[in-house]
């Protein structure tokens, strides 16, 4: 995680990566550059709290294998639960939590379609928690970068140039070589 003050907008800005979330009531942005990797955007208008999350694989399933609560966040399953726990911990209530789901790209061809599974999944997990999507831009073939301000909900999204596919793409394969040969630890419950 990356903290800066934003020259143009003069605010707080807090950069991402895979495996990372943040959440705040204060008025700033949050941005990640998203791949195959999906980002959710949640919040509660009434309660002005809100955050982002970034991860890179659907679900680990071996969870009896967990010690370490940053790695656990490199899944979607515990990526997902842990920003809405966080939100809810700062006042947010669930009935109120806004999704706005982004990245999912398939950005090399000859990579795997983990992009769609993080699709899936972060769909998957929206309806079935009951939770409102209010908006996103999924899938295609292209990189992006997001930039969230929880606090109007406001949401920016790039396209970016195809050009940088290369670099992402070998970004997100070392990633994933990475978290293959760590077990993921921590104490996480859920529900």
């Amino acid at each position: 995680m990356q903290i800066s003050i934003d020259p143009a907008e003069g605010i707080t800005s807090v950069k991402i990566l895979p495996g990372e979330f943040y959440v705040t009531q204060d008025n700033e942005r949050i941005e990640t550059v998203l791949g195959s990797c999906i980002a959710a955007c949640v919040r509660d208008p009434i309660a002005g709290v809100g955050g982002m999350n970034h991860f890179m694989l659907p679900v680990e399933k071996n969870t009896a294998s967990v010690s370490e609560l940053s790695d656990a966040n490199r899944y979607g399953n515990y990526a997902m639960e842990n920003l809405v726990n966080s939100i809810l911990t700062k006042g947010g209530r669930r009935e109120r939590l806004e999704f706005k789901l982004f990245g999912g790209g398939r950005i090399m061809s000859s990579m795997t379609n983990i992009g769609w599974y993080n699709i899936g999944f972060a769909f998957d997990y929206v309806y079935t928690e009951g939770f409102q999507l209010v908006a996103q831009d999924i899938g295609d073939v292209f990189p992006r970068k997001v930039i969230y301000y929880p606090n109007s909900g406001r949401a920016r999204v790039r396209r970016l140039n195809p050009m940088h596919n290369q670099s992402l793409a070998a970004q997100e394969n070392q990633y994933i070589h990475n978290i293959e040969s760590k077990p993921v630890e921590g104490d996480v419950e859920l529900f």
